[in-house]
């Protein structure tokens, strides 16, 4: 079995060890006799880094954990092979173990906060590359409780708290009132306590002082099937996150010619501004389809017991040939055939109360032909065809129909 040098050290990123197992395969694993490099688990993902070996390296692109336990030691295809009883030398990429250290670490405090404050536990963990999540066991979480939590949490930073590791019997842990003890449980458990705020069992690589966490911040919540989740990041994470932040919040206010603090108050300001003038746009709209509506009715073309517009827009879209269908049938004995060519193309078919045609059933015809998809009612149906060129040809077809 392998020795795990970072159960005991979180910090030691250089190590020397001798390979016990090459598995081949479409990815070379590698089975050291002992490794700092920390595989993917309890929601912590790897180490990389390099295994090197007289005088070339092979780099490490993933670790992970098989059934066996045995911690796999994923290599680059194109690296030089290396061989069971071998001397190799382990470096750890230094600053990714310390992201996922200060993530992992800063988990540990927001989930205790979390459960001081409001009796919320911690039901999962996910480290992404750019942020973490925790899934809360309740049904939500108020704006207030979030602000409380991540307070208390970052007064936990600052108070540069020991973070201790220690390894228990089974037994001795369950005395030690644990939120949860592992579902596969070993003869020692391995337990990661904050001083006067959490103790858990854990097997993650861990800071030795609150402090090393540096600054949490908590971005997002969303509810989720097991609960609330909290999105969050951690030191240097929080740092880019905060100036990332700022950057967006002054190019913003730049564009309104205000403080960055105003945005909010501008956007809505914006937003009531457009509201309104959409109002106005539908306003106009409605009266310019009033005015066409007239105009087509009265130059309508006899067609049996009823009149026929047929007409097709190059400068309207599928929003206006609708109302305008709309308008039209309000008039007595007309049936408007209506087309655009405006991206999407499309056409609309519409009858008056009193026509005896059904346009549902015109469409369907007008779509097969055209191999467009469509539908509606036996009032009022819509369509789009596939190519602009075709609409005109169709409406003009459809016309043909009904004669």
């Amino acid at each position: 079995m392998t020795q795990r040098l970072y159960y005991t050290d979180s910090f030691l990123c250089n190590f020397d060890a001798e390979v016990a197992q090459v598995i081949p395969g479409e990815r070379t694993a590698v089975v050291l006799d002992r490794t700092a490099f920390y595989p993917t688990s309890g929601g912590q993902v790897f180490d990389t880094g390099l295994l090197s070996a007289n005088g070339t390296s092979a780099r490490v692109v993933e670790v992970a954990e098989d059934e066996s336990g045995r911690i796999l030691h994923y290599i680059e295809s194109t690296a030089q092979a290396l061989a069971a009883g071998q001397k190799v030398s382990g470096t750890i990429d230094a600053d990714r173990r310390r992201d996922h250290m200060q993530q992992h670490s800063g988990q540990h405090v927001l989930s205790a906060g979390f459960i001081e404050l409001f009796q919320m536990p911690t039901v999962s963990f996910h480290m992404g590359n750019e942020s973490c999540t925790i899934d809360l066991s309740t049904k939500a979480v108020t704006a207030e409780q979030i602000v409380k939590a991540e307070e208390l949490a970052n007064r936990v930073v600052f108070e540069n708290r020991p973070v201790t590791v220690r390894f228990v019997s089974v037994d001795e842990a369950r005395t030690l009132g644990l939120h949860k003890l592992p579902e596969l449980q070993k003869d020692e458990m391995r337990l990661v306590e904050i001083k006067d705020l959490d103790l858990c069992a854990c097997g993650g690589t861990h800071v030795a002082h609150t402090s090393q966490i540096g600054p949490i911040l908590i971005r997002k919540t969303e509810k989720v099937k097991q609960g609330v989740r909290v999105e969050f990041v951690c030191g240097d994470r929080a740092l880019k996150t905060s100036q990332k932040d700022f950057a967006v919040l002054t190019e913003a206010a730049a564009l309104f010619s205000s403080h960055i603090y105003d945005i909010p108050q501008q956007i809505r300001k914006t937003l009531d501004e457009a509201k309104a003038g959409q109002k106005r746009q539908h306003a106009l709209l409605e009266e310019i389809a009033e005015l066409q509506a007239a105009d087509l009715a009265a130059n309508a073309q006899k067609a049996g017991g009823f009149r026929v517009v047929k007409q097709v827009f190059t400068d309207r879209d599928l929003a206006f040939i609708k109302l305008l269908a709309q308008k039209l049938t309000k008039c007595h004995g007309l049936l408007a055939l209506l087309g655009s060519t405006v991206l999407p193309p499309a056409v609309v078919f519409a009858r008056s109360a009193d026509v005896d045609v059904d346009v549902r059933a015109l469409m369907k015809q007008a779509m097969d032909d055209c191999g467009g998809r469509g539908g509606g009612s036996n009032d009022l149906a819509q369509g789009g065809v596939p190519d602009a060129a075709a609409v005109a040809p169709l409406v003009e077809k459809m016309a043909s129909e009904l004669q």
